[in-house]
């Protein structure tokens, strides 16, 4: 997960204004359902990015569909500012940078797992629960699927790499071999 510079500021601003990590959060994950409206409807996206539409008409349908999704003062001042700024389709990239916050400051590890096939919401908590006892804090997942792994997974929390996967495991086979 690779935050981009940007993104930074705005996300220790929404930090700062939220008081507590908990608190930005909850107005993470408000941005969040704003960033999905905005993903399921590219004439939104097309909307924002275009210079020709004034920034007083993006700021009153900003305020219209966050008072629709019901979002928090503080979720729609900051849709207000990102408007403003022209960085409202960057908003991914912010709310990446706000979870990195967040986690560092909740002790919460993120970690990016591979997996060779969906996994139920049984075998997720069990690779969370087992992640978490190797790292010795609390453990949230990306989970991406990637059939060329063959079966298993592949976790990897900052610089340490877990390897699983059928695939890791012939490849190591083969290198035994040479």
């Amino acid at each position: 997960m690779r935050i981009r510079r940007f993104a930074r500021p705005y996300a220790r601003a929404i930090m700062d204004a939220a008081g507590s990590p908990q608190k930005a959060n909850e107005i993470r994950g408000e941005l969040m359902r704003f960033a999905a409206a905005m993903h399921s409807a590219a004439d939104l996206r097309d909307f924002y990015a275009n210079p020709a539409v004034d920034q007083a008409t993006k700021l009153a349908v900003t305020q219209k569909l966050a008072a629709r999704m019901k979002l928090s003062d503080l979720a729609t001042r900051t849709l207000d500012v990102l408007v403003r700024n022209h960085r409202i389709n960057d908003l991914d990239a912010i709310l990446t940078a706000l979870a990195a916050y967040v986690n560092a400051s909740l002790g919460i590890a993120v970690a990016e797992v591979q997996s060779a096939k969906s996994l139920t919401p049984d075998e997720i908590a069990q690779l969370a629960e087992t992640l978490s006892k190797k790292v010795g804090r609390k453990v949230e997942l990306d989970i991406r699927t990637d059939p060329a792994l063959l079966g298993g997974f592949v976790a990897r929390i900052g610089s340490e790499v877990w390897d699983a996967s059928v695939a890791g495991k012939i490849n190591k086979f083969r290198e035994s071999l040479a």
